[in-house]
């Protein structure tokens, strides 16, 4: 869709395109309700801006909207974004699924880290420092990856169609 196409798009289409980049659904419908915008740029800064405002609530579903890293996640974007751990050894994914077991069971929501362009090692060692963060310094990190990987999606989203 192109930042033209989005500004006119019905509310209802508008939170559809925006869950594509972010399931949380309060936010879709506030960044839909600041439409117009002049640039793909201004629309990613109101929404990384609502995002980092909204409530925990609507958090946790933008979470939930994430596959597990490491684990099959068929097509689109997660699976993109996901494609060098895809490509990975079985031992190195089987790793990865097993901490995020630990993850989730730690912090009591799915391990979440801007993926793209980095293999399983990394995302591994990454989430094993992560694990020894406190729950309230972890949620907060979650919630700035949850914000980056909105902001690269969308402006792919974008930008692909304009």
């Amino acid at each position: 869709m192109s930042l033209a196409a989005f500004n006119d798009a019905d509310q209802d289409d508008a939170v559809r395109f925006l869950a594509q980049a972010c399931e949380a659904p309060h936010w879709a419908r506030r960044v839909a309700a600041l439409r117009p915008f002049a640039t793909v740029d201004e629309l990613c800064e109101q929404a990384a801006a609502e995002l980092a405002a909204t409530d925990d609530a609507d958090i946790r579903a933008g979470l939930a909207g994430h596959p597990r890293i490491g684990e099959p996640v068929g097509e689109g974007r997660s699976a993109t974004e996901q494609s060098r751990v895809a490509a990975a050894d079985d031992a190195a994914r089987a790793r990865l699924v097993e901490a995020n077991r630990a993850y989730e069971e730690r912090f009591g929501h799915v391990y979440l880290v801007f993926a793209h362009g980095r293999g399983a090692e990394e995302l591994l060692a990454i989430l094993e420092q992560r694990l020894g963060n406190d729950p309230d310094v972890e949620w907060r990190v979650a919630r700035t990856e949850l914000c980056r990987i909105t902001e690269f999606r969308l402006a792919a989203m974008v930008e692909a169609e304009s």
